[in-house]
């Protein structure tokens, strides 16, 4: 099992809030895989911060998928719908029309279905039990703290007391 403290939720103060965002857009966008580029730019409004969202990406698989050529990404939820979403029309259409779009050139404008707000919360609720975890885990790691500062705080009160009485 990976160490606690190694966890990406602790890398930085914003990673939960950055993880939450990124979940929101992927899981809403009217296409379900684009580019860091792209996503940094429905992210964060700046297309400068491809990379930074594309280690966000990367650190949290348990939410994002790289595809295979390593140029975009997606939100694993997503991956489980069909690609049957027409974005023109933002509906979501049978094969028969799909398989006609396709037919028309026009593939390229189906996308899988965006989340429901409920599966958008319910993967929120999912990464902040993983933040607040990644927490007890580093407040664990330090239980021994406060016994040793009360043992040298009394070998301390010894000393001082012994020296004192003489």
């Amino acid at each position: 099992m990976a160490d606690r403290a190694s966890s990406p939720y602790l890398k930085n103060p914003q990673r939960l809030s950055e993880v939450i965002a990124a979940i929101q857009v992927l899981g809403t966008y009217k296409y379900y895989k684009r580019d860091f580029v792209g996503w940094a730019k429905a992210i964060s409004g700046d297309k400068e911060k491809g990379e930074f969202w594309k280690n966000i990406f990367l650190d949290h698989p348990e939410f994002f998928r790289i595809n295979s050529s390593e140029k975009a990404v997606s939100l694993v939820w997503r991956r489980t719908y069909q690609k049957r979403y027409y974005v023109d029309i933002e509906k979501t259409v049978t094969k028969e029309e799909c398989d006609r779009l396709k037919a028309e050139g026009k593939g390229d404008r189906v996308s899988r279905t965006p989340l429901s707000n409920q599966d958008i919360q319910m993967l929120i609720n999912t990464a902040i039990n993983l933040h607040s975890r990644a927490l007890e885990g580093k407040k664990d790691k330090r239980w021994w703290i406060a016994p040793l500062i009360a043992f040298l705080g009394a070998i301390l009160g010894a000393v001082i007391g012994t020296f004192a009485s003489r």
